[in-house]
């Protein structure tokens, strides 16, 4: 560890006492993997090792070629939504156009928005590792190596938010514009290859920052919250609950732990019932979360997205439910002119921070749900039973029991 350039990295970062494990856990894994791949070539040689990346770059290539083969050639479009930059209160649109044709897929974006003045804007390292992200997705059985992606073939979106240059502003690219593109791949191709895909996910990491002092503690801090939401339906069941987002495998640090660490009450944490969308096969629900401060004064700022559209359903499915933010300061109601992004807002003491995060999206025209799952539901109190006649078209009569079947189509389907 070079300590004069770690000190230039810590004088750069809020709270560095906090962050150098970060540092350090990331030193730690590139030694452990020099020391690994070491003891490969010690025991087999160099030519050997390198021989055999080769051929599993191979094999993966292979892999996947077989896979695309099974897609129909022709050209396929999906399209998502970036809520706003959070400068301009304006939607940004991403337009994917897809050609498969053999073991091969082409990828176009050009159509897309413009670049933007908020830190929206996507690098072309992220824009294209969010299509072999979604690719992953859709084939999760292929070996992952650079082979895997050498039948994607990605035509950069110049002129438009995908391809930022020098000096557009793109810190929330990676967070929440790259599941917005993985999105457009998967409402693309689920037009291709339905039995293999689903309706969009809550697609967002749920970014919530609250830094501030605590005086009981004497000390500055920032707190940093992701969070879970709903994934879209698919053709053999429902949606996940309180799924971790598309781009990784965390939701949250516990509450415990974090009302330990920092001036903060969790009032509560629940299920955001009502927000996943209908379908024969529904998404899954968000949550609700509800952050008390208890000490001190601090800054509220988020980048969240999916406040303005919900996640899409796919295949005659509804949306799913839209992100929420509002923050109760006194007798004020906050709510982000952005829905979903803004910065620096001041709470005290007792002041509370609520956050919905969205629902998947429904697979499958909801009125060919099974009306006895639908029951279970409203039991459940996933849905009330307004929602269940209004979205799945079943009555339940007092003791939430299926009274009528909900459509023709539901006999027509058995």
């Amino acid at each position: 560890m070079d300590e004069e350039i770690l000190s230039i990295v810590l004088s750069n970062i809020r709270i560095a006492d906090q962050r150098i494990g970060d540092i350090k856990a990331q030193a730690a894994a590139l030694s452990v993997g020099e020391k690994r791949f070491t003891e490969l070539i010690d025991r087999y040689g160099a030519e050997t090792v390198k021989s055999s990346i080769k051929e599993l770059k191979k094999r993966a290539a292979q892999q996947m070629r077989t896979r695309i083969k099974d897609i129909p050639d022709g050209l396929y479009q999906g399209e998502g939504f970036v809520d706003s930059d959070g400068v301009v209160n304006e939607p940004l649109r991403i337009v994917m156009k897809i050609r498969k044709e053999g073991t091969e897929l082409y990828f176009d974006m050009s159509g897309s928005s413009p670049p933007c003045l908020g830190p929206m804007n996507s690098v072309i390292a992220t824009t294209k590792s969010s299509i072999y992200l979604a690719i992953k997705h859709i084939f999760p059985e292929v070996p992952l190596n650079a082979g895997t992606f050498e039948p994607l073939h990605i035509k950069d979106p110049d002129g438009t938010f995908l391809y930022a240059k020098y000096p557009r502003p793109v810190s929330g690219c990676a967070a929440e514009v790259s599941q917005r593109i993985a999105e457009a791949v998967f409402l693309a191709l689920v037009k291709a290859i339905p039995e293999l895909l689903f309706a969009a996910p809550a697609g967002t990491s749920g970014n919530l920052c609250i830094g501030g002092y605590d005086p009981k503690l004497d000390r500055n801090y920032v707190m940093y919250v992701i969070s879970g939401g709903g994934y879209g339906g698919n053709s053999s069941g429902d949606g996940l609950s309180n799924g971790c987002s598309t781009i990784g495998i965390s939701k949250t640090t516990p509450v415990e732990v974090m009302e330990q660490f920092y001036p903060v009450l969790f009032e509560e944490y629940s299920l955001h019932e009502g927000s996943g969308g209908a379908g024969k096969q529904r998404g899954g629900f968000g949550v609700n979360y509800k952050i008390k401060i208890r000490r001190g004064t601090a800054k509220v700022s988020m980048v969240m997205d999916h406040g303005r559209f919900g996640p899409q359903g796919v295949l005659g499915g509804s949306d799913g439910g839209v992100n929420r933010v509002h923050v109760e300061r006194d007798c004020e109601t906050y709510i982000p002119p952005h829905l979903s992004k803004d910065q620096n807002i001041i709470v005290e003491v007792g002041n509370t921070i609520h956050v919905s995060t969205p629902g998947g999206g429904g697979y499958e025209d909801p009125f060919l749900r099974n009306p006895e799952f639908v029951m279970h539901d409203v039991q459940r109190g996933y849905y009330s039973a307004h929602q269940a006649q209004e979205r799945f078209g079943v009555v339940l009569n007092s003791q939430n029991e299926v009274e009528t079947k909900a459509t023709e189509k539901l006999r027509e389907a058995q």
